[in-house]
């Protein structure tokens, strides 16, 4: 049984029937928004040719994004089809690339920075919960900090099911999200380290919620975007500076040099380390971090919000927040010269005539 419904990206196929939701929705619903996503980010099919959807699976969103890009696609599980842009009205296992994932192959997912195996499951009863955990997992970035990575997934997923049970949007998680961040910034400037850690630390996992709930529900949106992104960029700077100040409340304070010099070392190195992402990004058609494996073990730590905030931790475990922001201000100054040093390498790469290519494309080439 198959029925064809009309999407704003064009015709959609949709195999078979599934009365098992996938975060609070049906899995025909998932997969409409999913065409409608695609649509909105500016793919469009190939003349003659649909989106095909099999109702019996769940699979990750990249497998939408690679035969968008590539017409004629048809990724199947064991010869079954699974999601495709096939030609209109012919069988989709005729069509000039069938690639079938049962046999464990790894694909490099760009957007998220990883190489992985993708998540292909029948959906059931029986597998709503693991399928919903392994798109959650799913829509991690692979190369991030080590809270984002080990900490917080967990109980970041509880959140992101119970937002998604009460029909919450994304942009309503972001709104509580940044009403705390303001709170943990005017937190930190009264000296209330340990308050305003609470509040900052309940901004930083949220921050992982609403993206992933964005993700696993397929409601991203233009303005949500510019929330979260530009809030992530513009705030760490605000928490240094006014941990700095707050230190005064702990009979703390900093002289004038040594604070200058903190917030001129804090702020210009944040500044010029995006400048630097930012080149790479631009020069190499690539995020500085999935370069070579160590530029992805880096990120790990480098002086980012989350590591910057176990520094800050550590310090006031230790009753001194004072070290803290200057050790943070000395791990601000080493990050910002690795990545000028990799940037300059990679300059010397290229002028050597040698391709800059992320070891993950390598790694996949290879698999």
């Amino acid at each position: 049984m198959s029925q064809t419904i009309t999407t704003t990206i064009g015709p959609v196929r949709l195999i078979g029937e599934n009365a098992t939701p996938i975060w609070g929705m049906s899995n025909a619903e998932r997969n409409r928004r999913m065409a409608e996503s695609a649509a909105k980010n500016g793919s469009a099919l190939a003349p003659g040719h649909e989106l095909l959807f099999n109702l019996t699976y769940a699979f990750d969103p990249l497998l939408l994004r690679l035969v968008l890009e590539t017409p004629g696609t048809l990724f199947v599980w064991a010869g079954t089809p699974v999601v495709g842009q096939v030609a209109q009205g012919v069988d989709p296992l005729t069509a000039p690339h069938v690639i079938d994932l049962s046999d464990g192959r790894k694909l490099y997912n760009r957007q998220l920075r990883k190489l992985e195996q993708p998540m292909v499951r029948v959906l059931e009863p029986s597998s709503r919960r693991e399928i919903e955990r392994r798109s959650y997992f799913g829509a991690y970035k692979g190369v991030t900090d080590l809270l984002t990575k080990y900490l917080w997934p967990e109980l970041a997923l509880i959140l992101t099911r119970i937002a998604a049970q009460l029909k919450m949007t994304p942009n309503m998680v972001s709104v509580i999200g940044v009403t705390l961040c303001l709170a943990a910034t005017w937190l930190f400037a009264q000296g209330m380290f340990w308050t305003g850690f609470l509040s900052g630390f309940i901004f930083m996992v949220l921050d992982t919620v609403d993206g992933k709930l964005a993700r696993c529900t397929i409601t991203s949106s233009k303005w949500g975007n510019v929330i979260d992104h530009g809030v992530d960029l513009v705030h760490p700077p605000f928490w240094w500076y006014f941990w700095g100040t707050g230190l005064a409340y702990w009979g703390l304070g900093l002289s004038g040099g040594t604070f200058t010099f903190i917030m001129t070392a804090v702020i210009a190195g944040y500044v010029l380390q995006r400048l630097i992402e930012g080149m790479f990004l631009k020069d190499f058609k690539m995020d500085i971090h999935v370069w070579r494996p160590f530029d992805s073990q880096f990120r790990l730590i480098t002086a980012r919000r989350n590591p910057n905030m176990v520094i800050l931790f550590v310090s006031l475990l230790a009753g001194r927040p004072d070290i803290g922001l200057i050790a943070l201000a000395w791990w601000t100054i080493i990050s910002l010269v690795v990545h000028a040093v990799r940037l300059a390498q990679a300059y010397g790469v290229r002028r050597s005539g040698q391709p800059i290519v992320s070891w993950m494309d390598e790694a996949e080439a290879a698999s």
